[in-house]
């Protein structure tokens, strides 16, 4: 059983995508893994002890451990509430049924 992990740590910009294999000790976490990715040098608006990340999608913490074969997503902040931007589509497509439905009589 080997000592080191392969992991991925990938972070994506809205017309750029970085992905960067790191291999790394078996008792590593999160954190050791990015920065060891050297992301942070390529990336310096990153600041890791704000990073919000994930693995495969699922949220987790800096000091997580690691499996073989992980990628560690690193997550930009949200610049709109989802649950905000599904409410205005909502009331958005009630008017325009009612616009449509005035159109038709």
């Amino acid at each position: 059983m080997s000592n080191e992990l392969s992991v991925e740590v990938a972070y994506a910009l809205p017309y750029q995508q970085t992905i960067l294999p790191v291999r790394i000790s078996s008792e590593a976490t999160v954190s050791l893994a990015i920065e060891q990715s050297g992301i942070l040098e390529k990336f310096p608006e990153l600041d890791l002890a704000g990073l919000k990340v994930g693995i495969y999608g699922k949220a987790i913490k800096l000091d997580a451990g690691l499996h073989d074969k992980d990628r560690i997503e690193i997550y930009r902040p949200l610049i709109a509430d989802p649950r905000e931007v599904r409410k205005k589509r909502v009331v958005e497509g009630d008017a325009l049924k009612k616009e449509q439905a005035v159109g038709a009589a």
